[in-house]
């Protein structure tokens, strides 16, 4: 843009200069963050704080000389909200990089700004292709962070919005990026359509949305012992299952098992229903945020604080989000999390992706003989050698591939109609190891929705839900959904004190001192009791396992947990999907 500056006084002059200088300054930076490594926990902090630090002076700067920068400069209101989409940008990755879920809410207080002030409502007069495509992104973050915060109302307002917008830039401009925009709308509306797979149902029949991330209100209860050392500190998340559902790099398995790790901002966990309340602006204790007369509020500092050497301590474990990673990704991120791990830290590996199955008859190695998963649906050029020699698959990840992080506590989740081959995972180093592993098949009946999400990763996530699921019931009025939410409350707290009582492996109550991996363990029991319990999942193959094996007698068959199962379906007169008492094995 051309300004004029022989039109401006010495002040004007020195004001648009000044503005432009932190105009140019913040894009160069902001460019920069592609350039960061995305692993590790300090090596892109610095320049966060740096860029951040700038877009604060920029948007403070604009907020102060707006009369003389519309005047003098020619400032657009599309150019104000570029810069608000931008610091909405910056907090949704430092999200991704921290797993603090408060900074979603900063997000979204810029993104919703935005559209509150309709800072794009003029870029379609603009003639430039470029902006029109700049609204159509702003519009697919937003959505992604409102799926995010569970704001699903407002996700299908956005969805509306976002179907017109296409069509008018398609029509004005594009005609041949309609395909590929069509298709971001369909992922959305699918995406939308598996999350609400049962619906809630208020007394007026609207959909009420439910958060399910941890609260004080879901951590399970434990009588304490000393045994009860290890906390989740690193997660790694894998998605890769060819059918199912996704959007913006986020299968629905992702989806679901992210929002599992996380706790509920300190300030919202009792408000777990989705009524945003406008103007609400959240408050996190390693950074605050300002607001100025005629504008949103802006960062006014971001870093985490550090005390000495110790970090203030996070409310979430750290995670890394792997959509269809290479193997090189997996060993780099795994690595990066194994080495971060403080002392009683544990790492949580977590997979969702199709099985590789292995033809050899005769397995010699365990760890590589039996298939593994396929965690990128790349293929080499050759897989066999010039004496035609069979290469194992570049892109699957074998058991054998975890056995360098079985050196410090590890704790494996694996939903993959091959997840039994992990096992065979050894303890050659003594550390705790705990792995979960998904049925390998479904009945019939439910393979047409399992594009909708993996049973498994819905009971380890919603175990309401998953019940009724496979009871198929599509919705529940909140007044029922709450009364069992108490069944299922019950049958958490009674296998608490069956576990800890139990003649049971070590490792697990090694894990089960911390909440997440408690309630991840918790939920496993209440899907292999349920699953056992039905009567279309009889075979052994259609029942999740786990290593170590967990006690049959004093536990996965204790009459007090099936009684709760039981009682549970009488609840949802679905009673007839189950054997009857004493049928079972």
């Amino acid at each position: 843009m051309v300004v004029k500056m022989a039109a401006m006084d010495d002040h004007e002059r020195k004001i648009v200069v000044e503005f432009c200088h932190l105009l140019d300054k913040s894009k160069n930076l902001f460019n920069g963050l592609r350039d960061l490594p995305q692993y590790g926990h300090k090596q892109w902090q610095t320049y966060f704080g740096r860029t951040f630090d700038v877009y604060t002076k920029l948007w403070k700067f604009q907020q102060q000389h707006r009369q003389i920068l519309d005047t003098k400069y020619g400032l657009k209101r599309w150019q104000i909200g570029e810069i608000a989409s931008k610091i909405g940008q910056l907090y949704y990755h430092y999200y991704l990089r921290t797993s603090e879920t408060n900074y979603l809410n900063e997000a979204f207080s810029f993104y919703s700004a935005i559209r509150g002030r309709a800072y794009y409502s003029r870029a379609s007069k603009e003639d430039r292709s470029d902006l029109m495509v700049k609204k159509l992104r702003y519009y697919a973050r937003f959505i992604v962070v409102c799926l995010l915060l569970k704001k699903m109302k407002l996700v299908r307002d956005l969805v509306m919005e976002l179907d017109k917008q296409i069509v008018d830039y398609t029509s004005t401009y594009e005609p041949d990026d309609q395909l590929e925009w069509s298709l971001v709308l369909e992922e959305i509306k699918s995406f939308i359509k598996a999350d609400g797979i049962v619906s809630v149902l208020h007394a007026d029949s609207n959909t009420i949305v439910l958060s399910h991330r941890l609260s004080p209100l879901t951590t399970p209860p434990v009588e304490k012992s000393t045994i009860m050392n290890l906390s989740l500190q690193e997660i790694v998340i894998i998605g890769n299952c060819t059918d199912q559902v996704k959007f913006s790099e986020l299968t629905m398995d992702m989806f679901r098992m992210l929002q599992t790790l996380e706790r509920e901002p300190q300030d919202d966990y009792n408000h777990l229903y989705d009524s945003p309340a406008p103007g609400r602006v959240p408050f996190e204790k390693s950074y605050s945020v300002s607001s100025a007369k005629g504008g949103v509020g802006y960062p006014s500092m971001v870093m985490c604080q550090e005390n000495g050497d110790r970090p203030v301590k996070r409310e979430n474990p750290h995670k890394y989000l792997l959509y269809k990673p290479t193997y090189s990704q997996i060993m780099v991120f795994l690595a990066s999390g194994f080495k971060e791990l403080p002392a009683n830290g544990a790492l949580l590996l977590y997979i969702s992706a199709d099985g590789c199955f292995s033809s050899t008859k005769h397995p010699e190695d365990m760890g590589y003989d039996l298939g593994g998963v396929i965690t990128n649906s790349k293929r080499e050029q050759d897989h066999s050698n010039k004496k035609g020699i069979h290469c194992k698959d570049m892109h699957c990840l074998y058991p054998g591939d975890l056995y360098p992080f079985t050196r410090k506590p590890f704790f494996v989740i694996v939903d993959s109609d091959n997840s039994f081959v992990f096992q065979h995972l050894p303890r050659y180093f003594g550390q705790p190891l705990v792995i979960l592993m998904s049925p390998q098949d479904i009945p019939p009946n439910f393979h047409e929705h399992q594009h909708n999400g993996n049973l498994f990763t819905m009971f380890l996530h919603s175990p309401l839900t998953a019940f009724c699921y496979i009871c198929n019931i599509n919705s529940v009025p909140i007044h029922h959904w709450e009364r069992c939410q108490s069944f299922i409350d019950r049958f958490v707290t009674e296998a608490s004190r069956l576990l800890t009582r139990s003649r049971i492996d070590p490792v697990y109550l090694q894990f089960f001192g911390d909440d997440f991996l408690r309630l991840l363990v918790l939920r496993y029991i209440f899907c292999d009791i349920a699953l056992h319990l039905h009567r279309s999942f009889k075979s052994r193959q259609l029942r999740p396992r786990c290593q170590p094996p967990l006690p049959e007698a004093d536990l996965l068959e204790h009459p007090s947990l099936h009684h709760l199962v039981l009682d549970l379906a009488t609840h949802l007169d679905v009673r007839g999907h189950f054997v009857d008492t004493g049928e079972t094995d």
